[in-house]
Parts: C-alpha cells; sequence; structure tokens
C-alpha cells in the first residue's frame, strides 16, 4: 500500500513538470507572436500580400519576419504549426487534475460543510463544468457580438466571474481557483483547436487548390487569439494559488479571482500597446497596483474561511470513519497534534507562522484524515516536516505515522 503511494506521488510529480514545461512552451510563443504581430511595421518593396515586416536580433543572428495577413501567392514547402505546445498543456493539465483532485476528491474536491456529494457526483461536476465555458463562450463570439470584441470581453469577464461563484458553492477553496484555472484553459485550448487550426487549415487548402483564400478566417483566427493573450496570466494565477491559502481558502476567493483577470487585462494592455509602439500606459500598473491592493485586503475580511465550526459541520466519510478505526490512530494522531498542529491550526502558535502553511490545518480527525497521504510522505517517509524539525519530531512517532497509514483503508491510502 505504501508503495502505491509513492508511485502515486511521483506520478503526479512527472505529470505536474509536463504540464509546467508544455505550459512555458505555450505561453512564450503565444507572448512572442502577439508582440511580433503588434510589432509589425510597413516597409518599401515588400512582397505582395505582405502586411508588415520586423528586423530581430537573437542568439548571434539577424532574422528578417514577414506577416502575410491572409496568405502568400504560394503555398512554402516548409511550414511550422504551433499548436502542440497548447494540446500538451491541457492534456497534462486534464491528467493531473484526475490524478489530484478526482482520485483524492474526498482530499481535495468535496467540501461536505457545502454540498453531500459522492466522489461520483463531484468528478461528474469537475468534468462537465469545464465545457459549459466554451459552449457558452463559442456561441457569442459567433454571434453579432463577436464584431464587438470589448462588449464580448466584458461578457467573457462576467462568464468567469459567475463559474467562480458557482465553483465555490459546491468545492473546496483549492478546487474553486484550480477549476476556474481549468475553466478558462479549456477555452483557451478549445480557442486554438476548434477555430484557429482549422481557419487556418481552410487558409492552406485554398492556396493548394490556387484560390484566393477569405480573409474572414484569419480575422476569426485573431480575435481568439487576443482574447487567449489576455487570459494567460490569470491562468497561471490560478494554477499557482493552490500554494496559498490567502487566495483559496478565504471567504471571497471568487472575487479574488474576478480581480486577478482584470489584472491580467491591466498588465497585458501595457505589453501590448508597448510592443505596437504606441507609448507606454504607466497608468496600467497604477491600476493593477490598486487591484492587487484589493485582492489583499480581500484575503483577510474576514481571515480565514475554513473556521472550526466549518470542520465540525462536515460529514466523515465511511472511509474516514474506518481510517480512525484503524489500530495505531492514536499514535499517530497524537504525533501530528504534538508536532504539527501548532503550525498546521486555524489560530496558529508558532511564531512568525501567521496562516497554516499551504492552508493545512491538523487539529481534528477529520482534518488529518483528509491529509493523510501528505502527513505519511511528509513527515513519515521523509523529515520534510516539520521543517528542520523545529518541533522535534521522534523516529517513534515519524514510524507510528507509517505503521498508521500503512493499515489504512486501500482506497483512501491511494488518494
Amino acid at each position: 500500500m505504501s508503495d502505491i503511494a509513492i508511485i502515486w506521488d511521483w506520478l503526479a510529480f512527472a505529470v505536474r513538470w509536463t504540464h509546467v514545461i508544455t505550459a512555458i512552451a505555450w505561453i512564450g510563443s503565444s507572448f512572442y507572436f502577439i508582440a511580433l504581430d503588434l510589432g509589425l511595421q510597413k516597409a518599401p518593396n515588400m512582397p505582395k500580400g505582405a502586411h508588415g515586416e520586423e528586423w530581430q536580433v537573437h542568439g548571434g543572428g539577424f532574422y528578417h519576419i514577414q506577416k502575410y495577413l491572409v496568405a502568400p501567392e504560394r503555398m512554402p514547402e516548409h511550414l511550422t504549426w504551433f499548436k502542440w505546445e497548447s494540446y500538451m498543456t491541457w492534456i497534462s493539465g486534464a491528467v493531473l487534475l484526475a490524478l489530484v483532485y478526482w482520485a483524492g476528491s474526498e482530499l481535495y474536491l468535496i467540501d461536505t460543510a457545502k454540498m453531500e456529494l459522492a466522489p461520483w457526483q463531484a468528478i461528474l461536476i469537475s468534468a462537465g463544468s469545464l465545457t459549459i465555458g466554451w459552449l457558452v463562450y463559442d456561441t457569442l463570439c459567433k454571434s453579432p457580438l463577436g464584431e464587438r470584441p470589448t462588449v464580448l470581453m466584458v461578457l467573457l469577464f462576467v462568464l468567469l466571474v459567475a463559474m467562480g461563484w458557482a465553483y465555490d458553492q459546491i468545492f473546496t477553496g483549492r478546487a474553486t481557483m484550480l477549476h476556474l484555472g481549468a475553466f478558462t484553459a479549456t477555452i483557451m485550448t478549445a480557442n486554438v483547436f476548434l477555430i484557429i487550426m482549422p481557419n487556418q487549415r481552410i487558409v492552406v487548402a485554398d492556396l493548394k487548390a490556387g484560390r484566393a483564400p477569405d480573409p474572414k478566417y484569419g480575422k476569426i483566427a485573431k480575435l481568439r487569439s487576443t482574447h487567449n493573450n489576455y487570459l494567460t496570466l490569470p491562468v497561471v494565477f490560478l494554477m499557482l494559488s493552490n500554494h496559498y491559502p490567502l487566495a483559496f481558502a478565504t471567504q471571497y476567493n471568487w472575487l479574488i479571482a474576478a480581480l486577478i483577470f482584470l489584472m491580467g487585462v491591466t498588465i497585458r494592455h501595457f505589453f501590448n500597446t508597448m510592443h505596437s509602439r504606441k507609448g507606454m500606459p504607466w497608468w496600467t500598473w497604477g491600476v493593477t497596483v490598486i487591484l492587487f491592493i484589493a485582492v489583499m485586503w480581500l484575503s483577510t475580511a474576514p481571515m480565514m474561511r475554513d473556521t472550526v465550526e466549518q470542520s465540525e459541520a462536515r460529514t466523515l466519510t465511511p472511509t474516514q470513519v474506518a481510517m480512525i478505526e484503524t489500530p495505531g490512530w492514536d499514535d499517530a494522531y497524537n504525533a501530528v497534534l504534538g508536532r504539527c498542529a501548532m503550525c498546521h491550526a486555524r489560530e496558529t502558535a508558532y511564531p512568525g507562522i501567521h496562516y497554516p502553511p499551504k492552508g493545512v490545518v491538523l487539529e481534528t480527525p477529520d482534518d488529518v484524515t483528509r491529509a493523510a497521504r501528505e502527513i505519511y510522505i511528509q513527515a513519515g517517509l521523509t523529515d520534510a516536516m516539520p521543517p528542520a524539525n523545529v518541533s522535534f519530531m521522534e523516529p517513534e512517532e515519524r514510524q507510528a505515522i507509517i505503521d498508521w497509514y500503512r493499515a489504512t483503508p486501500k482506497l483512501f491510502a491511494r488518494n
């Protein structure tokens, strides 16, 4: 059983690593091409159909780049497509969602104080909700509102805020922020897979057939690409938020997410304006700072959402009850209370620790059984916790945690 937990943790680590690598590739190429597109300039003697050009220097060489607004007169022999960065980011993210939040639904996804859900119900809501945003957004884009990009962006913002609030009524705080990020990322990848790439293939097919490509396909793809550009930074924040309880474990986490989306707009507006050589709108940074101060205030008003009363309101699952009845529970529980709870508490007692690290509270049987795998790996198998062993956890206590966890029900041990 312990081997399953170790393999599971390393598997999640490997998928997370893959997700980060592919996300870097996707975001990097997205930012680069937006900056390139905005920086194009007219120049004399450009080829027929060329919209603009730019000279760049990198890696000891010079690059001369020209963009055709629709397409060149003939198809080049070698054409590089930028798509797999987006696809693999979404695929690896979906696998990570399944490994962490679906397989560990009792710990990370379900909050019985909000809604009593069976794991299969929570997973169904999780998976099904990711498609809703795309269907609504795509319908709006294909409506007459597609010709009014500003109004369309406002409606997209309203949709995202509404989904953030809805997630918070069902899932844990961590799952709320993560799912809102996945919800947005699904829209972005669907833009690439269902709109941008098919439109480019239509243009390529027209060129090969000797037909003049319709410029509307490029215009549609450009709109979706611009939306992706403004959504990128908020998605990164939401994916990182699970490490910061002041972002996810507060009453107003969905409002914090809403302000982060606005910060993504102000930051990207600065860089997009700069890259298009239209000046530097420094006012956007002032707005960004104000929004961030509002985020900080919201995160502490009230201080933490996960109160003792809410914990007591949760119903222990049958698996949690079985874990408490497992031999060795008392010794393991006492070790956690004695060596971990001074920091991992609703009201911390360790000097300099104002909030429980990562929002993990280890005071009640509900708390400890929900975090069983993390306790086993970080305080049993390894000495990652307590950090520098500041609370002097003894080897016998670590062994008690190991023995209890290895005797717990197999289903939860894997999760």
